[in-house]
């Protein structure tokens, strides 16, 4: 895992030292390069600590370590696409904390797994998942009309998804505490409920309603393989290759969503309360 990961550092190199002068994308409008971008790396937040434990645990280890390379590289070229951010009073604080925090955690993922690296890649994930669920907030408060709300709701879903699996093998790894199986009820609970809230958008065309349909069909067997935790003969696999394969489906819903974003009926979405 140590070597694949260096190699991804070493290669992503050039992402971080333009980091804060990087020009807005192209192509799509800014806000929604913006909110799809800010989503990835709240999504990376928890899909590398994710990742890292299962190669810890040796739960599909080769697949891991090679999903965690590529999860590093899509984190820096997803904060090197905010570069442009640093100059907006707005964004500058949480987008620079962002930095620091990246910098230590992309350290610590090259620690080999065991009680002092597992308390440093579990506390990183959790101030950098919060860290960029700010940013986020900002962004989407840029969309005129609050038209990003579905789309940054679905890129949450992504993340939770893989804060799901996260915590499960916490789990796995022996971590069984009334505290961590709160957290799983609640990230499931939450899950449930702003899936819910997304078929039900009255905004949603065509596409989105189909790509949330696979979304809730993966949901079914992501959250049957979560309810076997502690069980004998539970597969912790199971939940690792459910997870990536939500990712995907959920990616799609997002994509969906920014495709949207400035038809009338998203530029008209009413803002809702919102979590980090």
């Amino acid at each position: 895992m140590k070597t694949a990961l260096a190699a991804a550092l070493l290669a992503c190199s050039l992402f971080t030292a333009t980091v804060h002068g990087a020009p807005a994308p192209a192509g799509r409008p800014a806000v929604t390069q913006e909110l799809v971008a800010a989503g990835e790396l709240r999504l990376q937040s928890q899909r590398l600590a994710k990742l890292w434990l299962q190669a810890g645990l040796g739960i599909n280890a080769g697949a891991a370590s090679r999903q965690l390379a590529d999860g590093v590289v899509r984190f820096e070229r997803s904060l090197a696409a905010l570069g442009h951010l640093a100059r907006n009073e707005h964004t500058q604080k949480p987008l620079q904390r962002i930095g620091e925090l990246w910098t230590e955690y992309r350290s610590v993922l090259l620690l080999p797994y065991g009680s002092d690296g597992l308390a440093a890649v579990n506390r990183l994930a959790d101030e950098l998942m919060l860290a960029s669920g700010r940013l986020s907030l900002r962004v989407e408060a840029q969309a005129d009309g609050g038209g990003g709300r579905l789309l940054d709701l679905s890129l949450r879903q992504n993340m939770l998804a893989q804060r799901l699996a996260r915590l499960y093998l916490l789990a796995q790894a022996g971590d069984r505490s009334r505290g961590r199986l709160v957290d799983i009820e609640q990230a499931r609970k939450e899950f449930a409920t702003a899936l819910d809230e997304l078929a039900a958008a009255r905004e949603n065309t065509p596409a989105s309603r189909e790509a949330l349909a696979l979304a809730r069909g993966q949901w079914l067997f992501f959250e049957r393989a979560l309810a076997e935790i502690g069980k004998p003969g539970s597969r912790a696999d199971h939940v690792a290759t459910t997870s990536e394969r939500i990712r995907e489906v959920l990616d799609e819903v997002s994509r969906q969503y920014a495709a949207d974003l400035d038809t009338p009926q998203l530029a008209t979405a009413a803002v809702a309360p919102r979590r980090n």
